[in-house]
This record gives structure tokens, sequence and C-alpha cells, in this order.
């Protein structure tokens, strides 16, 4: 079985591709030979992967899905969330620099508590005259923000982000136990029950 995600993103390809198996196949944007920069202007997660696998779905008439994923602190009224690879601003996906920003902006704020959440939105071919059908998956993960950078590991916030009852980092705990505990890993695993589900 081969499907589309929506992404350029080698760290997310691989965490996506190792969390699902080798039951289906799971193409890059390149793959496909999409080389477009997707537009993201939603203002929530949900809107952001649902445009995005929707680009794809009616350029290439392929099955897609996309992902978005928010870090939401509180002492920050739920920043940077929908900006979170954005958040220090420029072009790129600065990761150094938002977690610069992120660190400076909570400065000594005892309230460290955070989540991440990631919103995987599906598009899936039906054949029919009726389009295809949408189909949206929420993971996420409690879990506060540290004081120092930790662990050389993942990527994004993962060296200043402590998952709920762990005591290291994503970056620092790993590969193997941050694909079974993350906010992309239960997002996926909702996606895998349903498509080995549906086709399988």
């Amino acid at each position: 079985m081969k499907i589309v995600f929506a992404t350029n993103n080698g760290h997310k390809l691989e965490e996506i591709r190792q969390i699902l198996g080798e039951g289906i196949e799971v193409l890059s944007l390149a793959d496909i030979g999409c080389h477009a920069d997707i537009p993201e202007t939603g203002t929530t997660l949900e809107e952001n992967a649902t445009q995005k696998a929707r680009y794809v779905y009616d350029h290439y008439g392929l099955s897609v899905f996309a992902d978005d994923t928010g870090l939401e602190v509180d002492a920050l009224g739920g920043a940077p969330g929908v900006y979170s690879a954005r958040y220090a601003g420029g072009a790129g996906h600065d990761s150094e620099a938002n977690m610069a920003k992120l660190l400076a902006e909570l400065g000594e704020n005892n309230n460290r508590r955070a989540r991440f959440r990631t919103v995987i939105a599906l598009l899936e071919t039906t054949g029919g005259s009726d389009g295809p059908r949408l189909t949206t998956f929420e993971g996420r993960v409690d879990g506060e923000i540290t004081r120092t950078r930790s662990g050389e590991g993942g990527f994004g916030y993962d060296p200043i982000f402590r998952p709920e009852g762990y005591g290291e980092t994503f970056a620092a705990l790993g590969p193997g136990v941050k694909n079974k505990i993350s906010h992309r890993a239960r997002a996926v695993a909702k996606l895998a029950a349903h498509l080995l589900g549906t086709r399988g």
C-alpha cells in the first residue's frame, strides 16, 4: 500500500516510516515530483494540515496525509502553537533560534507546563463522484519546558521538552522511546489503525 506524506522534512519522514512499519509505503513530496512551497495560512493545526493535504490531492490525485504540529506553552497563552516552526521569524525553520526565543520569553517563570499536539489530515480517494474522504487524527503529549537544552537527538524543540513521567527531554530519550510516546506517534497510531483497518 502506498500513500503520500505531504512533507520533504527528512526527520518527519523517517519518524513516520519507522512508526508505520513496512506494511505501508510512505512517499514524500519529492518522490511524487512535488517541489512547490505549499501554503500554510491556517490559524489552527487542523486548517494547516488539511490545506497541505488538499493541495497534494488536487494537483496529483493521490491519497495523501499531512500533519501540523504545535508546541503550546501555558505561561505564553498557548504560544507558539501554530507558529511553532517559524516562531523566531525568518524564512527557514531555525530550531536554535526558536528555542532561544522560547526560553527567553519564559525567563524565570516557574510555570513550565506545555504540550505538543499533532493533527494529521488524511484525504483518501474514494473512486466516487463525491471527491476524497477527509479524516483527521490528533495526538498530544503533556510535559514541561526545561530551563536548558539537553540531549543530542530529535529535532525542533526536542532538547527543551520533557514529557510527563520521564526524567529526560525528547532529545535525550532517543528515537526508540520518543517514537512510542510522542504526539506524532499517537496521531500516527490512529492513522495506521484507520488505514490498515479500512484497507488491510
